[in-house]
C-alpha cells in the first residue's frame, strides 16, 4: 500500500439463498453477518436492489436496510445499489429519508441506472425496455433535490426526506456514472466485484474530471471487490466454485440459487463459459490469509482506492463470516500506520 495511507473497508451483501434453504434464513444470516462486520472494524454495509431472482433476497432493499440498521449500532448502512430508474425519485427519497431519521448519520444511498433484472421483471417494473439510460442524470438531479433542505413555494416535497441530505453516491461498471459522479461532485463505486474490464479507465476519468461540491471536496473511490479468505489457499479454491457456479447459471438462462462448493469445475463448464465467468471474476483474491494479504496490498497499490466493498459469496454462512474475519485482520494491519483517506460529505 502507498505509504501513510489507510483504506477503509466494506462488505456488499445481497442475502443470498442457499439451494437447500430459505429466504427467512438469509435475512437473519445477513443481519447476523453485519453485527460481526461491525465489531470487526468495517465501515459500511450495502445490499444491492435484484429482481426476479430466486438466489437473491434483497429486492425490497430499503425494507431489508431498515432491518439491518435496526439490528446494529454503528456500522453505515445503505443500498449498493438503489436502481433509480425502477423508481419515482420523490418515493427514494422519502423511503431514505424515513431510514436516515431513524438511524441518523447511520444511511448510504448509492444509486446505479441498470435495471437490476430480466426484461420480463422490467416490463412488470413499469420501466421503458428501450430506455438507454439517458435520463439517468435528471432522475439523480431530481432525487438530490428532494433530499436537499426545500424551497420556499416548492410544490411537492418528500416527508420524510426534505433536508436529511442523505450521502449519495454513484455505482457503474462503466465510465458513464464515473463521469456524472465527477461533474456532481459524488463518490464513485465501481462495480469491480462482476464486471472489471473499465475499472482503471473510470476511476481515471473520474479522478481527473471531479468537480468539488457541497456534498464532496475530493474525489472518493470505492471499488467492488470478490474475495474468498480461507485458512489455506486450497479450501479457498474449493470455496470459491459456488460463485464460479452461480455465474454459469447467470450465463445459462437458469434461475439460480448459491450451490454446494464442487472439487472441480472442469467437467461443468465449457471452455467458453469458463473463458466469460473468469472474465468477470478477473479481480477475484482467492486463498489463504498470506495469498490474500499480498494480492489485497497490490490492489490497493495499483488502484489507490479510498475504499474497497467486498463480496464474499461462499454456501455456508460460517465459511462467510470465516472469510470477512480473515479480510478484516489483513485490512487493519495493511491498514497499521497512516492517515484515513479524506471523506467528508457537507450538505
Amino acid at each position: 500500500m502507498t505509504a501513510n495511507r489507510r483504506t477503509r473497508f466494506s462488505v456488499l451483501d445481497l442475502a443470498p439463498v442457499k439451494r437447500d434453504s430459505t429466504i427467512a434464513e438469509s435475512f437473519r444470516n445477513t443481519l447476523d453477518l453485519a453485527r460481526h462486520c461491525e465489531r470487526w472494524g468495517y465501515t459500511r454495509f450495502w445490499l444491492a436492489e435484484h429482481h426476479n431472482m430466486p438466489g437473491i433476497a434483497s429486492a425490497a432493499t430499503a425494507v431489508l436496510i431498515g432491518y439491518v440498521a435496526g439490528g446494529t449500532s454503528t456500522i453505515r448502512v445503505g443500498s449498493g445499489g438503489v436502481m433509480l430508474p425502477n423508481h419515482a425519485p420523490l418515493v427514494i427519497a422519502e423511503q431514505f429519508g424515513t431510514l436516515e431519521t431513524l438511524y441518523p448519520g447511520r444511511i448510504d444511498l448509492g444509486l446505479g441506472r441498470a435495471p437490476g433484472t430480466d426484461a420480463a421483471a422490467i416490463r412488470a417494473l413499469r420501466r421503458d425496455p428501450h430506455s438507454t439510460g439517458l435520463e439517468f442524470p435528471d432522475q439523480v438531479a431530481e432525487l438530490l433535490s428532494f433530499l436537499a433542505p426545500a424551497t420556499p413555494g416548492q410544490t411537492v416535497r418528500a416527508v420524510p426526506g426534505a433536508g436529511t441530505n442523505v450521502p449519495v453516491w454513484l455505482l457503474g461498471s462503466s465510465t458513464f456514472s464515473a463521469q456524472l459522479a465527477a461533474y456532481l461532485g459524488l463518490p464513485f463505486a465501481f462495480a469491480g466485484h462482476f464486471a472489471p474490464q473499465e475499472l482503471q479507465q473510470a476511476i481515471s476519468i473520474y479522478r481527473e474530471r471531479f468537480s468539488p461540491s457541497e456534498r464532496l471536496k475530493e474525489p472518493y473511490v470505492m471499488i467492488g471487490l470478490p474475495i474468498i479468505a480461507a485458512p489455506t489457499d486450497e479450501e479457498a479454491q474449493f470455496l470459491a466454485t459456488t460463485p464460479a457456479l452461480k455465474f454459469l447459471q447467470l450465463i445459462r438462462g437458469q434461475a439460480f440459487l448459491l450451490s454446494r462448493p464442487v472439487k472441480t469445475m472442469d467437467d461443468i463448464w465449457t471452455p467458453e463459459e469458463r473463458f466469460l465467468i473468469e472474465t468477470k471474476l478477473a479481480l477475484s483474491i482467492v486463498g489463504g490469509p498470506e495469498t490474500v494479504e499480498c494480492r489485497l496490498a497490490a490492489f490497493l497499490e495499483e488502484t489507490e482506492a479510498d475504499e474497497i466493498i467486498i463480496n464474499s459469496d461462499t454456501y455456508d454462512h460460517a465459511h462467510r463470516l470465516r472469510s470477512y474475519e480473515i479480510v478484516s485482520e489483513i485490512m487493519n494491519r495493511l491498514n497499521s500506520v497512516g492517515e484515513p483517506s479524506k471523506f467528508e460529505v457537507n450538505y
